[in-house]
């Protein structure tokens, strides 16, 4: 098994501090193999019958119970949360770990009830920092997913990905009280696929696709909304420029995305008109689990004229930035020149799939995606 130290730690710290502490991510990331390395007296898992015969009634089942109580796919009962409100204020010797597979309704749930009592820690795949240096193009190809990962072949790993998807498509999405007809969604996702890191027009694909914008929106919302996607809006910050004003969209698994454009092989990669869009959103999803920011914290930044950077945040008072280049040496451009102007940014950093980290200007550096470090130490 591949630890995951750093994702543990973490999760100690958080059980200890908050009375719940909920890990959310998408289906298959590790969610419960990691949670049981935790110290819970008390597990319940709602997609095993029995357990969830025992919370049927669920007052009578959690209240006199001590110590740390896990609760896994707890979006399958949301009614739960109002409880473990009342329980955590009533019994402070409880303390609750929840799993779920669905971000945005979980979210929102969770946080009516349980505003100051609960943390949230997101849960992705593996990450460059967890494997192998020579594991590397297997993790670009294969993607996070740790069964996807860890298969003893190309082909099999190629399998399980299509199976996953199926799966996702067929009960998960039912499941979660989405009522879309996975065929068609499944020719919305392989179409979205082709927009993987571009800006995104929902009136053009809602033409391309034969429905209307909101449906567009829809679907997307599903999909980012379950940890398949991620949407990054455009930053604003200068309005005497022309700026680009739709979000852009990435797949965050690279196996995923690799699996709805055929993708089978390593050498199907280097020979794809795709290979900078595939490169360029497994770097993001990488670089986006180092520096830690919530979803929604995370932005793009282009102008009308050509000047852009692909990841910009903002933290400790100052604005932050992040370029991925799929070249051999990047150099300095006039556009990461006006970036870090028209941005006001304390740093821009430039990743690239080489071996060398160096400085091509003073607040401009180059470092490989496999150098990324933990919780984003350059700042």
């Amino acid at each position: 098994m591949i630890k995951r130290n750093l994702e543990l730690n973490s999760l100690f710290e958080l059980v200890e501090q908050f009375p719940v502490t909920c890990i959310l991510g998408a289906r298959q990331t590790g969610k419960t193999t990691l949670a049981k390395q935790l110290p819970f007296q008390h597990y319940f898992d709602l997609e095993n019958p029995r357990d969830s015969a025992k919370l049927d009634q669920p007052q009578l089942a959690l209240e006199n119970l001590e110590g740390l109580i896990a609760i896994d796919e707890i979006q399958r009962s949301p009614k739960l949360f109002q409880l473990i409100r009342y329980l955590v204020d009533s019994n402070k010797n409880q303390k609750y770990l929840i799993l779920g597979s669905a971000s945005r309704d979980l979210i929102r749930q969770s946080s009516e009830t349980l505003a100051g009592r609960i943390a949230y820690f997101q849960l992705g795949g593996f990450r460059v920092r967890d494997i192998n240096p020579n594991q590397f193009s297997s993790l670009w190809l294969r993607g996070g997913f740790p069964d996807s990962f860890i298969q003893n072949s190309e082909k099999a790993s190629s399998r399980w990905r299509k199976n996953y998807i199926t799966t996702f498509l067929e009960q998960d999405i039912p499941q979660l009280g989405i009522q879309v007809p996975a065929n068609t969604l499944r020719r919305f996702w392989t179409m979205l696929s082709h927009y993987h890191g571009q800006v995104l027009n929902y009136a053009e694909l809602g033409r391309a696709f034969g429905i209307s914008d909101m449906s567009i929106r829809k679907y997307i919302d599903i999909l980012e909304g379950t940890f398949m996607i991620r949407v990054l809006q455009p930053w604003f910050s200068n309005l005497s420029k022309r700026i680009v004003k739709r979000p852009k969209i990435y797949f965050r698994d690279s196996g995923l995305f690799h699996s709805l454009i055929s993708i089978e092989t390593i050498d199907q990669i280097y020979e794809h008109n795709k290979i900078g869009a595939s490169w360029e959103g497994f770097a993001i999803e990488q670089a986006c689990n180092c520096i830690g920011k919530d979803a929604q914290e995370y932005y793009f930044w282009r102008t009308h004229a050509g000047t852009e950077v692909d990841l910009f945040w903002q933290d400790a008072g100052k604005n932050w930035a992040i370029e991925f280049k799929y070249s051999d040496a990047p150099r300095l451009t006039p556009s990461m020149k006006n970036a870090i102007v028209d941005l006001n940014l304390a740093h821009l950093w430039i990743i690239y799939p080489g071996s060398t980290e160096y400085k091509i200007a003073k607040n401009i550096s180059v470092i490989p995606l496999q150098n990324l470090k933990d919780d984003w130490e350059y700042l």
